[in-house]
């Protein structure tokens, strides 16, 4: 039998209503072997996802607030769970667990472990609503005593522990370290648990489900009900991930990655729909859209080195990236020219040392000029169809000057899979229009 892993996001594990159209999705396929749930997120607008409620508690303990306080807050958390089950008509009594978790918290059990019990009680219930059987994460997925995660040993013990189980319910977001302490990933850290439980499992696919039909091609807030991209390898959803994509968290890629797992963008509310495919290569591209997609991010800056007879200087780039390095900046895009070098750094990781780094570059190459511009927008166009198609960058240039707006900043890889440019922040969403209505018609 083919095995396939399902991870359901909050928004599809909102409420009741929303557990029975995950129960039907998992039931429809025997294949689907293996559910990965994140806990309950917005019922609607106004509302407040379990985990937000969560970090909450935490940090009402950890103010000295009055008992009386985190009770009431304590109680709306259990609310959320017991309208479920009640609605559920499930026979699941939660009792113990919460007021284990309570007293947990109350005792200084850490931020991490309160978050995470929005995953595990979810995952309890829906494993009772299922009839599967339920594994704790905390018993299959470890991170080593640094905090980061140990995949290795992970994935030996979650395959050994999933051969005992045809099927099974397994909560995302979090692990245990060597001291037993809960430790959570990320935000958006159940796709990562989906991703690794996938490859333990050797599955066929990985269906990832969520509250869109797909990958979009652009921003939704800024592109008004953009298309749905068909296929997208793992290279390029990674560059679009980090540049601002939001429907699946990047880490997420690289356990299936690697395993050549295929994953499918699914909606929970259009089951039908097909969504997105990501693939480890295609060999197809879309040839009315040439491009797979765009993404940008605002809060950039960019450092210009200016010095004569720089490309013969051996070891000033070194100098440069030592001088960000030693106040723990990591460097973003380098397009430099033979007498210049530019380097793109996040506004976030110099804010408060700006004239200090430029003094120890000034210190360490002697240059005749150093500058520092923030401001700045990055807005990358993504797409393995663009190396085929001749003429894809005028385009993109010619599209963007044509909307009046003017390029600050070029860089593009030599795979030509993607192009970066860089605009004044104001002309963002400006730039993000303008480039979807050239390749999309």
């Amino acid at each position: 039998m083919a095995i396939k892993v399902v991870k359901f996001g909050g928004s599809s594990l909102a409420d009741a209503a929303h557990f029975r159209q995950v129960a039907e999705i998992v039931k429809a396929d025997p294949s689907r072997r293996y559910v990965v749930p994140s806990a309950p997120g917005k019922r609607f607008s106004d509302d407040t996802k379990v985990t937000d409620m969560l970090y909450t508690l935490y940090e009402l303990v950890r103010a000295r607030a009055s008992m009386e306080v985190i009770d009431a807050h304590y109680e709306n958390i259990k609310a959320r769970y017991n309208s479920i089950i009640t609605e559920l008509g499930i026979n699941l009594d939660l009792s113990g667990e919460y007021e284990y978790i309570k007293n947990a918290v109350l005792h200084s059990s850490g931020r991490d472990f309160a978050a995470s019990r929005g995953e595990y009680l979810n995952g309890m219930i829906l494993a009772k609503y299922l009839g599967f059987d339920f594994i704790d994460a905390e018993n299959v997925i470890y991170f080593k005593d640094n905090g980061t995660f140990d995949e290795e040993k992970t994935n030996d013990m979650l395959s050994i522990e999933l051969k005992d189980h045809k099927y099974a319910v397994i909560p995302g977001f979090y692990g245990i370290s060597p001291n037993g302490t809960v430790v959570t990933f990320s935000r958006g850290g159940s796709d990562i648990t989906g991703s690794i439980v996938a490859r333990a499992a050797e599955a066929d696919l990985y269906e990832n489900w969520t509250d869109v039909s797909g990958f979009m091609m652009a921003d939704p807030r800024i592109i008004k009900n953009p298309s749905i991209i068909d296929t997208i390898t793992y290279r390029e959803l990674r560059e679009l991930s980090y540049m601002g994509a939001t429907v699946l968290h990047e880490d997420a890629i690289f356990p299936v990655r690697y395993a050549g797992i295929p994953i499918n963008i699914k909606n929970t509310n259009r089951p039908e729909d097909r969504g997105t495919m990501i693939v480890s290569q295609a060999s197809g591209y879309d040839t009315e859209h040439v491009i797979t997609g765009i993404a940008g991010k605002k809060g950039f800056s960019v450092i210009t080195v200016e010095k004569d007879m720089m490309n013969s200087e051996i070891g000033f780039g070194r100098k440069v990236l030592e001088s960000l390095e030693d106040f723990g900046v990591s460097f973003e895009h380098l397009p430099s020219g033979i007498d210049t070098m530019s380097v793109v750094v996040q506004n976030a990781q110099i804010e408060g040392n700006e004239d200090r780094i430029i003094q120890a570059i000034t210190r360490r190459t002697k240059p005749d000029s150093v500058t520092l511009e923030s401001g700045l927008a990055l807005v990358a166009v993504v797409g393995r169809g663009m190396v085929k198609a001749r003429g894809t960058a005028a385009r993109v240039f010619n599209a963007v000057s044509n909307a009046g707006v003017n390029i600050k900043m070029i860089d593009q890889g030599s795979c030509e899979l993607n192009i970066i440019v860089g605009v004044d922040e104001r002309d963002f969403e400006t730039t993000l229009k303008a480039i979807y209505n050239e390749f999309v018609k």
